[in-house]
């Protein structure tokens, strides 16, 4: 099985890319960057899948936390457009395929429900279009749309909040943690929506390789917490103390009040369907994930 992986030299795109290889699966990752077992985007739009590709994965996008870049228009126009506009590249070159693969799995997230303190969410519940980031996943699913004569099986991922010791938000707060001066984020009272990033690259293989598999799937972890849970528990596993909050007025002077959502709104998201369809987390608790996460230095 050959699998095309769409911003594949991410963080969470490392995490899918090593697993499919210890699988078996040739990959070839799309980039910016000419190397080996990669192509470039130009080189997709120009030439089209590679001969023999079964499976095409799409998570590419310019991330939401980077610290060094205004949320402004142009910023937003530019994780729009990493999403959409790679979607439909490789929509485009799916269609245009002598041989289509079998199954395409595009990213979208968790923002596309509304945020709250009480909702249950599941992936049959509405969402979409209350504010940019519910109507970036929506569009982001819509351009992920093939024509239906191609039969070729499409599963969108609602993705949670990864975890995962090098790369993402465990990244970006390990320090300060690490130091002792890790704590919740505003009230701690919003859900915390996450998964480990080697359950996201588990469930990405999962979806490939059953036929039965199609349409929406919250890639969420089964354990739901809030935001304040989360970070006791890392505090804990990194045996720090969880006393020194984080001011929702910090955090959106940092961001922007607009991301800021990301860090002090949340949802709680179910992953009904991942868990019909067998799947078997590999850190199904926080607790488990936070110790993952928790090491100077982890050999997995």
């Amino acid at each position: 099985m050959s699998v095309v992986v769409g911003g594949g030299s991410g963080f969470i795109g490392s995490h899918l890319c090593k697993l499919l290889r210890t699988k078996g699966l040739k990959v070839t990752v799309i980039s910016r960057k000419d190397e080996e077992d990669t192509m470039t985007w130009n080189d997709l739009n120009k030439n089209g899948l590679p001969v023999g590709t079964t499976a095409v994965v799409n998570m590419a996008g310019q991330t939401l936390l980077s610290m060094t870049s205004r949320w402004n228009e142009k910023y937003k126009r530019d994780v729009w457009s990493s999403r959409i506009d790679t979607t439909k590249d490789l929509v485009r070159a799916i269609t245009r395929a002598d041989v289509p693969p079998k199954v395409f799995v595009s990213f979208s997230a968790v923002g596309y429900y509304q945020t709250s303190l009480t909702e249950e969410y599941t992936e049959d519940s509405h969402g979409g279009d209350f504010d940019f980031l519910s109507r970036l996943c929506q569009a982001w699913e819509e351009a992920a749309i093939l024509p239906k004569d191609k039969n070729v099986r499409l599963v969108t991922l609602r993705v949670g909040l990864a975890l995962g010791r090098y790369g993402g938000l465990i990244q970006r707060m390990y320090l300060p943690y690490f130091l002792g001066l890790g704590g919740r984020l505003g009230s701690g009272e919003q859900w915390f929506p996450w998964i480990h990033a080697d359950d996201v690259a588990g469930i990405v293989l999962h979806a490939i390789q059953n036929d039965n598999i199609t349409g929406v799937l919250n890639t969420v972890a089964p354990e739901a917490a809030t935001n304040a849970q989360f970070s006791r528990t890392l505090a804990r596993a990194m045996w720090r103390p969880d006393f020194f909050p984080l001011p929702a007025f910090v955090i959106n002077t940092v961001f922007g009040s607009e991301r800021g959502k990301l860090f002090l709104e949340g949802q709680r998201v179910i992953p009904k369907r991942v868990l019909e369809s067998g799947y078997k987390f590999k850190y199904p608790d926080l607790k488990s994930a936070c110790e993952n996460c928790s090491h100077l230095i982890v050999n997995d």
